[in-house]
C-alpha cells in the first residue's frame, strides 16, 4: 500500500507538508497547484510553491514531491512542465479536479472534465515535453455535474500517457459533501491498464479499508483526514494504534506557527491556525475549545501571547 499526501489549496502547503511527512506514514506528496495561463512561468514561481525542488524534490524526511500544474492550453502546459522538470521535479501531476469556481470559470481544474479530448491533448503534450524517467500523473473527479463522461475522461488520461491517476470519488457539483462514490473508482480501475489511487472521504482506518475494498485500489490519497488526524497514515499502515495526544498536536501547531514566520503576513498566519484547528476539531474536543478561544483574534502578536506562549518550551523538550 502507498499513501499519498494530497494538496489542499490554501492550507496544506510546503510548511505543513514538511511537518506531516516528518510525522510519517507517507510515500509521496503532491504540491498545491501552480496556475498556468499563457506564459512560461519563471523559476521563482515554482520554488515559491515547491521549495523542495531545491532539495532533489524531496521533503527533509526524504519523501518525494510531485509538482502539480493546472491549466487548459496544451502547449503552455507542456512548456511549464518542461520548466518544472528542468528544476528537478520528481514528477509532474496535472489537476483535473479543482472545484473552485474561480478556477473553473477560467477553464481550469474540474471544468476540463467536460472536454475529454482536451484532457488527452494536455496529458500527451506534457508527457512528450518531459524526460521519460519523470512520471506524469493526473488527478480527476468523477465529472463536472454528472458521471456521464467519467470513463471517457479516465481513458483520455491513460491514452495521453499518464502513468497513474488519482480519482476523487465525487463530481465537481458534489463538492466535498459526503458520501464519496468509491464504487465508481472500481469501474474506472477495471477499465484502465494503469494504476489508480483512491481519494475522497477517508477520515479513519475503517474508512481506508472500506475504500480499498469498494474501490478495488490498494493505494490511497488522503488530505482533509490527514490534517484532522496527523497520525492517520501511520494508523492505516498499522504503525500506530491510536491518534496522538493533544499535547503532541499542540506541538505540531506550534511548529507550523514558527515556520510561517517568514513569507507570510500576520493575518494569513492567524487564519491558517484557525483553519487547522477547525479540521482538528473533527478529532479533538480541545481543538474546538481552542478555536472558540481565538476565533476573534487577527493580530499575530496577540495570538502568540494568548495561545502559544506557554508552549515555547515544548518545542525543544
Amino acid at each position: 500500500m502507498r499513501i499519498v499526501l494530497a494538496p489542499m489549496e490554501g492550507l496544506l502547503d510546503f510548511r505543513l507538508r514538511e511537518i506531516l511527512t516528518q510525522v510519517g506514514g507517507y510515500d509521496e506528496c503532491v504540491s498545491e497547484f501552480i496556475r498556468v495561463n499563457d506564459t512560461l512561468l519563471p523559476a521563482h514561481r515554482y520554488y515559491r510553491v515547491v521549495p523542495e525542488l531545491k532539495t532533489a524534490s524531496k521533503t527533509n524526511s526524504n519523501i518525494p514531491v510531485k509538482v502539480q500544474i493546472l491549466g487548459s492550453d496544451p502547449n503552455c502546459m507542456a512548456e511549464n512542465a518542461s520548466m518544472a522538470a528542468s528544476l528537478g521535479a520528481y514528477g509532474i501531476d496535472i489537476n483535473f479536479g479543482c472545484p473552485a469556481p474561480t478556477v473553473n470559470r477560467n477553464r481550469g481544474g474540474a471544468a476540463l472534465l467536460k472536454e475529454p479530448e482536451l484532457m488527452f491533448q494536455i496529458v500527451k503534450a506534457v508527457r512528450n515535453s518531459v524526460p521519460k524517467e519523470i512520471p506524469v500523473t493526473a488527478k480527476m473527479r468523477l465529472g463536472f455535474d454528472s458521471t456521464e463522461q467519467t470513463l471517457d475522461c479516465a481513458k483520455a488520461l491513460e491514452e495521453g500517457g499518464a502513468k497513474e491517476i488519482v480519482v476523487h470519488a465525487r463530481t465537481k457539483t458534489d463538492g466535498y459533501k459526503p458520501p464519496a462514490y468509491w464504487e465508481w473508482i472500481s469501474k474506472i480501475k477495471s477499465t484502465l491498464n494503469i494504476n489508480v489511487i483512491a481519494n475522497g472521504e477517508i477520515w479513519t482506518i475503517e474508512d481506508a479499508f472500506r475504500c480499498q475494498k469498494i474501490s478495488d485500489c490498494q493505494d490511497l490519497m488522503i488530505g482533509r483526514g490527514a490534517v484532522s488526524n496527523p497520525a492517520l497514515a501511520l494508523m492505516i499502515k498499522g504503525i500506530l494504534q491510536d491518534r496522538f495526544e493533544w499535547i503532541e498536536i499542540k506541538k505540531i501547531l506550534m511548529t507550523y506557527w514558527i515556520t510561517m514566520t517568514e513569507g507570510m503576513d500576520g493575518v494569513s498566519k492567524t487564519g491558517r491556525i484557525k483553519q487547522l484547528l477547525q479540521y482538528l476539531s473533527r478529532e479533538y474536543e480541545e481543538a474546538k475549545l481552542d478555536f472558540h478561544r481565538i476565533k476573534q483574534i487577527s493580530n499575530p502578536k496577540e495570538l502568540e501571547t494568548l495561545y502559544f506562549s506557554e508552549f515555547y518550551s515544548l518545542i525543544n523538550s
